[in-house]
């Protein structure tokens, strides 16, 4: 039951960077392929439905750790504690600006919650992105389990590179996210956005495979998983380029799955590596809740995830056309309620 609940938990991690990854996306490039207010309004708009949505991956991945896992939850929010009150700062900022930047038309106040909203956006897969490669590549930890270093100690070159990797993943996601959910100009810039980053993107994700190989010793042969990241992303890459946005986007999408998948496979069966000694490390089992809480919580998910997913899928669905380039309002309602600017082909 331990494994299966670790194994759900990557599931939730996976949504979460898929989803929300590309919400990152667009929140980050959103000023790049809007030059005027009403174009950034259609960038932002187009996923005015998801966002909040998309982030309860987040918040479920975390409560999965928290009810299944509590030691590995115990130990980990309190080595990241630092880290953590900046991605909740940056969450709120983020959440914030979709929310007000519409309540005055004065430019100050757009752009004040503009750039909130992009750098809301940059900092949350790079904080989140430096966090899980700490697990795999690290700690010092104690054997009372507990965090040794500083806030520094937490900025390890892998972590960094696993950060910005995520950076650049939900990059490529939200661009090729734009170019599939609207018209116009901000189509066209998107889709011309799209390759450069994406070449950029597969770069990384070929060293993250090649570094991870080495920091877990299992040698810089390419797995599975590993081919299927660099493959995906390259082929996300080509499919821009060509203007295949449907391709790309699916294929950006499956890179972001396969990435986070990479992550998570390697460090099985550990949860938290400890540098300090490998004796203090945190594995899957050792974390566990009792097998009677594990039992009750996969009752309780076999019951309401369908529920959930149904009503996301639904979300999706009823949101599916394009956005024009034309027509969006400038000061409105907020971004998280806007539908008006919904015309053209289902995308």
């Amino acid at each position: 039951m331990a494994t299966f609940w670790f194994i759900i938990d990557v599931i939730f991690w996976v949504g979460f960077f898929i989803l929300e990854g590309f919400d990152f996306g667009v929140g980050a490039l959103h000023s790049a392929v809007g030059r005027t207010e009403t174009e950034r309004r259609v960038a932002v708009n187009s996923i005015g439905p998801f966002w909040d949505g998309n982030e309860v991956w987040l918040i479920v991945a975390g409560a999965v750790i928290f009810a299944a896992f509590p030691l590995w939850y115990a130990t980990m929010f309190s080595t990241f504690y630092l880290a953590l009150i900046l991605v909740l700062a940056a969450l709120l900022v983020r959440g914030v600006s979709f929310e007000w930047r519409s309540k005055d038309i004065d430019p100050r106040w757009v752009g004040t919650w503009r750039w909130s909203l992009t750098l809301g956006s940059v900092l949350l897969p790079l904080l989140i992105g430096v966090a899980l490669g700490d697990l795999l590549c690290g700690l010092p930890i104690d054997a009372a389990h507990q965090f040794t270093g500083n806030f520094f100690t937490l900025l390890q070159p892998y972590g960094l590179w696993t950060g910005v990797t995520f950076l650049a993943l939900t990059l490529v996601s939200g661009a090729t996210f734009l170019a599939i959910k609207t018209t116009g100009v901000v189509q066209e810039r998107a889709a011309s956005l799209a390759p450069r980053l994406g070449w950029v993107a597969t770069a990384l994700v070929l060293g993250f495979a090649v570094w991870t190989g080495v920091v877990t010793s299992s040698g810089v042969v390419p797995s599975l998983i590993d081919g299927i990241a660099v493959l995906a992303i390259a082929g996300a890459s080509w499919a821009s380029s060509q203007r295949a946005d449907g391709w790309a986007f699916a294929s950006a999408s499956i890179a972001t799955a396969a990435t986070v998948t990479l992550l998570f496979a390697n460090l099985y069966p550990h949860v938290m590596v400890s540098s300090t000694n490998a004796a203090y490390t945190l594995t899957v089992h050792g974390t566990a809740s009792p097998p009677y809480t594990l039992k009750v919580m996969t009752v309780v998910a076999v019951i309401f995830t369908p529920f959930v997913l149904a009503y996301q899928a639904w979300n999706f669905w009823v949101f599916r056309k394009r956005l024009a380039s034309s027509g969006a309002e400038v000061a409105g309602p907020p971004a998280s309620g806007s539908t008006s600017t919904q015309a053209g082909s289902p995308s």
